[in-house]
């Protein structure tokens, strides 16, 4: 009786393709760099635009992991502050002082509040870099808790956008704000000042902005402009004012 042979395939494995960028010299040593300085590979995209959001970052700015991606590039904090000149500005949401010390490099007097006292901490450090130490009172404390006590010309209002998952959401509502809606965020700030700054992403519902102005009675005058930096849309920003207010804004 003739036996039968039994065939077996040998399972095999394709050979996983080799990622040359991981594996090239300049690729490397960015790796390399941002190790060094203790950073996570999660802001390696924000680490190689450096110059972008502090144009004086070698000389000892500090960040922590939300700061990378959360501060304003420093081009576009400049157009703020010249829409502020001489006034009395407040920075609810300050993180780590990239518009602050925009507004302080343009004469203004600004209150720059922060919930995280490390943040501060940062904050300060790099606006002593930038010599504006002196035009800026940090607060370490919750916006919605001081508004009622705070007075300003200028609220600059740069709530967290929740990260960079927003760019997922193909419109990004008001309610994604933190850390409270926006139109709470906003109704807090109206009763500061009529002349509101909000910088927002570049997929906000325009619609939704543009009804935060019909909040006050009158409504307010609003503007708003594109924020491009090296020709990338990066942000929106919206100029709230009120008709009889006599500032820059």
């Amino acid at each position: 009786m003739q036996k039968k042979l039994s065939r077996r395939r040998r399972a095999t494995r394709r050979p996983k393709k080799c990622n040359k960028l991981l594996h090239h010299p300049r690729q490397i040593y960015r790796r390399r760099k941002l190790l060094e300085q203790g950073l996570s590979p999660r802001v390696e995209k924000y680490w190689f635009q450096r110059y972008d959001l502090f144009s004086r970052y070698d000389e000892g700015i500090r960040m922590d992991e939300q700061g990378w991606y959360s501060v304003t590039p420093e081009q576009i904090a400049i157009g703020h502050a010249k829409r502020c000149q001489r006034t009395t500005v407040i920075d609810c949401f300050a993180g780590v002082g990239g518009n602050a010390i925009q507004f302080a490099s343009l004469h203004c007097h600004v209150v720059a509040i922060e919930i995280d006292p490390l943040k501060v901490d940062m904050a300060i450090n790099n606006a002593k870099i930038y010599g504006v130490e002196d035009y800026i009172d940090f607060i370490v404390g919750d916006f919605f808790e001081l508004a009622p006590s705070l007075k300003g010309d200028v609220v600059f209002l740069s709530p967290p956008w929740g990260g960079p998952s927003y760019t997922r959401v193909k419109k990004f509502t008001l309610d994604l704000l933190k850390p409270k809606d926006g139109h709470a965020i906003f109704q807090a700030a109206q009763a500061i000042t009529p002349n509101i700054i909000m910088y927002l992403p570049r997929n906000v519902d325009l619609h939704q902005v543009e009804e935060l102005c019909w909040l006050s009675s009158p409504p307010l005058d609003v503007e708003i402009e594109e924020n491009y930096v090296q020709s990338s849309l990066r942000a929106i920003t919206v100029y709230f004012s009120g008709a009889s207010s006599t500032q820059c804004i």
